[in-house]
């Protein structure tokens, strides 16, 4: 894995970042990306049904043919706006296609930041001739930046691997540190490989790559209206579809665990474990209900070893035969549940010990099937509740 500042880029993608003062103060606030013609382009929306405006607009100009730009502002949502939100994702995509000699279809308009405010058209047109007389291949760390809300730091990751005598590059860049919950794709995330890729494998690579990824993590339990994740492939290189995927897979599940890293007023980062469950499903429903409880998630700021608390979640997790007497508890490698009921060798001690961990691991077997899988959270803190309660101030 490669770290932000070694971003490498990708055969067909060049990038800019630039402001449209949405902030009002200085800092980048819009990333351009720029494809290739011949380029493949697969996404992932949100499911919540207040959608924003260029979740809209991404998603029918995506039916429509090949992306050729992708327009990213931070600081405005554009969603809660109505027909006005759609009138203006639509004016930003016809006003860079203008400027770039494209269809306004081959925009996908992408946005992060406040719900229920209008999107500045006007500034963020003036900005458009910059952004493309800027384009670049090496500006993903720019771009990285330009599209953070409350993220404290700019997350990317690339890798490179050979395939006979040539190398192919996977490089991706994601915004997120609140509103995260496992629900298609819980953040924006832009994923470009120089592979050459059908357009039915993109997607099912996509699919799989974030069912692996950003629908295991979870900060708060809010599934934002602006979720977007998205790959493009732009078919300089070949590569083996199984050794692609994995990659793709790999970089997805780095750039979801730096989210969760930064995650708003998070001090530690938790992996829970599902194993020896009947069905991914189930792993699902139990990660989950662990992961978006807010008494187990106050405990773990507190270092306490509430692990009652835990197996509440589980219980309520609506798994449909869950056998309570073969459900076993560990906090890293601390056995605390064994077959249903306090182990007899565990002490508060030992869970203390466990709990104080900048990095904890909550292992859950329910002993049934053949079944596991990770999911990632964090814990919550006073500082999570400030942010969000001045996150307009």
């Amino acid at each position: 894995m490669g770290n932000l500042l070694e971003l490498l880029p990708v055969d067909g993608i060049r990038l800019a970042a630039g402001s449209a003062g949405i902030y009002g103060k200085p800092r980048d606030d819009l990333a351009l990306f720029e494809i290739c013609d011949g380029a493949g382009t697969s996404a992932v929306f949100t499911r919540n049904r207040f959608c924003a405006a260029p979740v809209t607009v991404a998603r029918d100009h995506l039916k429509r043919g090949p992306a050729r730009y992708f327009l990213v502002n931070a600081g405005n949502a554009n969603a809660g706006t109505g027909a006005r939100g759609v009138d203006d994702a639509m004016q930003v995509c016809a006003a860079l296609a203008d400027r770039a000699g494209c269809a306004p279809e081959a925009v996908l308009p992408f946005s992060t930041g406040v719900i229920g405010e209008y999107l500045p058209v006007d500034n963020i047109c003036r900005a458009l001739p910059g952004l493309v007389g800027n384009l670049a291949d090496d500006a993903w760390p720019d771009c990285a930046r330009a599209v953070m809300t409350t993220d404290t730091r700019p997350k990317g990751c690339s890798v490179q691997f050979a395939v006979g005598e040539e190398t192919v590059t996977v490089t991706g860049i994601a915004k997120g540190a609140g509103m995260i919950k496992p629900d298609m794709a819980t953040m924006l995330a832009f994923v470009a490989t120089d592979a050459a890729v059908s357009q039915g494998a993109l997607d099912r690579m996509l699919k799989t790559a974030a069912d692996q990824s950003f629908n295991r993590i979870c900060v708060d339990g809010d599934t934002s209206t602006n979720d977007a994740c998205v790959l493009i492939a732009t078919g300089k290189r070949a590569a083996a579809y199984e050794q692609l995927e994995a990659i793709v897979t790999e970089v997805c599940i780095e750039l979801a665990r730096e989210i969760v890293r930064d995650a708003e007023g998070a001090t530690k980062f938790v992996t829970i474990r599902v194993e020896n469950a009947g069905s991914e499903a189930e792993c699902a429903a139990i990660a989950e209900a662990v992961s978006t409880s807010p008494l187990v998630k106050t405990a773990l700021f507190a270092s306490d070893p509430n692990w009652g608390r835990i197996l509440a979640a589980v219980g309520r997790s609506g798994t449909g035969e869950l056998d309570i007497n073969r459900v076993s508890l560990y906090l890293d490698d601390v056995c605390v549940v064994r077959n249903g009921t306090r182990a007899g060798d565990y002490t508060e001690e030992k869970g203390t010990a466990a709990m104080q961990k900048d990095e904890i691991g909550i292992r859950i077997d329910l002993n049934k099937g053949n079944a596991s899988a990770c999911y990632w959270t964090c814990d919550l803190s006073h500082d999570y509740v400030t942010i969000n309660a001045e996150y307009r101030t």
